[in-house]
């Protein structure tokens, strides 16, 4: 039985696309970090398969994944033997700390979130306490007073939709009120089946080629490859 529950378009129309609340991911979309752990990964793999290109273009697609489910992906399709639990937390330790020293705030991202006047939260596929170290190292914490969701929380990972269902429900509204800011395929999949208008982040250093077209073939309603043009998306938006 899948997790995914179908979007209620009925609901969006209902509604006439009046927007209330704005959700985000988190890992690549408000903080640097996915490309940060695109090279941790192929570095922990390399071990295992020298072509470090070839291991790149694996990982690369699949960001946006909790990291067990990228690694044991990744080794199905290069025919590697699976990780053990050691080995999968021993990776996630190691890629975690490097993005956690490393990683940035997305250049622009915070004056933009700043401009759009709507509730924001964080719906993210990392550890609560991870997200909540890396916005408040980075500052971008009190942007979000709509609160920090993620999937150790509700339980199931993106794609299902539980973490928007999470937060809309957290906010105390209805998922067709909310805009998601996504940058990975999954994201995107998990906000549409949540019933969110998506706007697809395909600007970022991780983007694989041809990002933009796969986050509109996923279900983004608009795709956007600079900060400082989501403001004006998302004013267009409550305009219509």
């Amino acid at each position: 039985m899948t997790l995914i529950e179908p979007r209620s378009d009925a609901l969006t129309d209902t509604l006439g696309g009046r927007y209330t609340h704005l959700i985000s991911d988190c890992d690549g979309v408000l903080i640097d970090s996915e490309a940060v752990a695109l090279q941790a990964l192929v570095d922990f793999l390399a071990p295992l398969h020298a072509d470090r290109a070839a291991l790149a273009a694996l990982i690369r697609p699949r960001l946006g994944l909790k990291l067990e489910a990228l690694v044991l992906g990744v080794c199905a399709e290069l025919g590697l033997p699976e990780p053990t639990v050691p080995d999968l937390a021993v990776m996630r330790s190691v890629v975690e700390g490097e993005c956690d020293r490393k990683a940035q705030p997305i250049p622009g991202v915070r004056d933009a979130y700043a401009a759009i006047a709507l509730v924001k939260a964080v719906a993210s596929n990392s550890r609560h306490v991870r997200v909540q170290g890396l916005l408040g190292r980075t500052g971008l914490a009190p942007l979000f007073e709509g609160g920090i969701y993620t999937a150790d929380i509700a339980g199931r990972p993106k794609p299902d939709p539980a973490v928007y269902l999470a937060a809309a429900a957290g906010m105390g509204t209805a998922p067709a009120r909310c805009i998601v800011i996504e940058d990975s395929v999954t994201g995107v999949h998990a906000a549409v089946a949540a019933g969110a208008t998506v706007l697809g982040f395909g600007g970022g250093e991780h983007s694989p080629p041809g990002q933009a077209q796969l986050l509109r073939d996923a279900g983004a309603a608009h795709v956007f490859g600079a900060m400082a043009e989501l403001p004006a998306l998302v004013g267009r938006l409550l305009a219509g």
